[in-house]
């Protein structure tokens, strides 16, 4: 991710399910622990399937919002082990 601590900005938007989901889940992979991720997309599924990876994974799910078809997440990375 970056080196400051500005939120990296995953634009799904156009994408259909399940790939939100995945480049999500690649997104926070590569993240560093305690980094902030802002995911948008149009996929009425990924309302369910993000919170879902964010909690399964042990992320938090720091805010959700839906505006004009547009689903965003603010997820915060995990602590490292």
């Amino acid at each position: 991710m970056a080196d400051d601590d500005t939120p990296h900005r995953l634009d799904l938007k156009g994408l259909k399910c399940p790939l939100p989901a995945l480049h999500t889940r690649r997104a926070l992979q590569r993240a560093r622990p305690g980094d902030v991720i802002l995911v948008d997309c149009t996929d009425p599924m990924a309302a369910i399937d993000i919170p879902h990876l964010v909690r399964q994974d042990g992320h938090s799910l720091e805010a959700q919002a839906r505006e004009d078809g547009v689903l965003s997440f603010r997820i915060r990375v995990r602590a490292g082990e």
